[in-house]
């Protein structure tokens, strides 16, 4: 007997940040603040259909195609696909952030999805979930730190 494994279809993680929302948007949408908490390198068209790219310590990069720009709310985006290659659900991951201001902190959640559409294995499929679940973690608590330092660096 053959068990099917169950594959979850998104990652969610949500966390709280103690600066305005204003100042969380810019800290997740600007190339040079990008880069102070997440990637290497960014590139980024500020834009829905805009373009965009990240490169990582690791020396992996992931080109980007903007879904969504709706300031302060909402930005998403569909990345992993080859470079040149249009981002189809079958070929990329969406991800996407999603702010909601609160009394002086932001709540910011994360949700990457797609893993039920693209065509891997289901052992790629769960060491992908389990990389990224992981990596989530870690990157927005490195964005929870930065991102009230963020705002004090920008009026400076």
């Amino acid at each position: 007997m053959v068990w099917a494994v169950a594959i979850p279809a998104q990652i969610v993680k949500e966390i709280l940040i103690e600066a305005p929302i204003e100042d969380v948007w810019r800290v997740v949408t600007e190339p040079d603040q990008i880069t102070q908490w997440f990637s290497q390198e960014a590139e980024l068209e500020r834009r829905t259909d805009g373009a965009g790219r990240l490169r990582f310590e690791s020396g992996q990069t992931y080109y980007l195609h903007v879904v969504a720009f709706d300031p302060p709310h909402r930005f998403a985006y569909r990345w992993l696909h080859e470079r040149g290659a249009s981002a189809r659900p079958e070929n990329s991951m969406l991800v996407e952030f999603i702010l909601h201001a609160e009394p002086g902190h932001t709540r910011l959640r994360v949700v990457e999805s797609g893993f039920d559409q693209v065509d891997w294995t289901d052992e790629e499929k769960i060491t992908y979930l389990e990389e990224h679940s992981r990596g989530w973690q870690a990157i927005l608590e490195q964005l929870r730190d930065y991102a009230p330092r963020a705002n004090t660096t920008a009026r400076e």
